[in-house]
């Protein structure tokens, strides 16, 4: 497989870039770009469901974003170790009714040399928001460079 940069080990730097690079994909809710992310034989644990290998992170993907509209996502940089990354994270969405959430969320991340996600582990908790409480308001696709993040907003 193509090196997905940066590849382990990670510095302080290089961790924060691929933390920084999964939330760019994730914003563009394009299922197939963000598989691209993971091993063939990837394991992933969201939520209650336990989707391996890319053909089903793409169908989970896709199930989500179906769903979770208007969705904008912040990850942080939690800690780091060779290959292995952890991170918080916070996204706000709406379902088809209108009804605003924000989900808040720790990820555990284990890679391969090459840099792909061989392992993804999330626990995810939803919190239902009035519209005037939303505070990640860019337009749909990658938050700003200069949008705060989830530290910065006091998340």
């Amino acid at each position: 497989m193509e090196p997905r940069p940066p590849v382990p080990p990670f510095t302080a730097e290089s961790a924060a870039a691929k933390v920084r690079g999964a939330e760019d994909a994730w914003n563009s809710r394009d299922p197939e770009r963000v598989s691209l992310v993971y091993t063939e034989d990837t394991q992933w644990r969201n939520r209650a469901e336990f989707p391996t290998g890319r053909e089903q992170v793409v169908e989970f993907l896709r199930r989500k974003w179906a769903r979770e509209l208007e969705y904008r996502l912040i990850k942080e940089l939690w800690a780091f170790t060779d290959s292995r990354i952890a991170v918080r994270f916070a996204y706000e969405w709406r379902d088809d009714s209108g009804s605003w959430f924000r989900s808040y969320g720790n990820e555990n991340w284990e890679f391969t040399d090459t840099g792909h996600m061989r392992r993804r582990f999330a626990s995810i908790n939803d919190l239902p928001i009035a519209e005037s409480e939303r505070l990640f308001l860019w337009p749909l696709g990658p938050r700003p460079a200069d949008h705060p993040g989830l530290s910065d907003l006091g998340l």
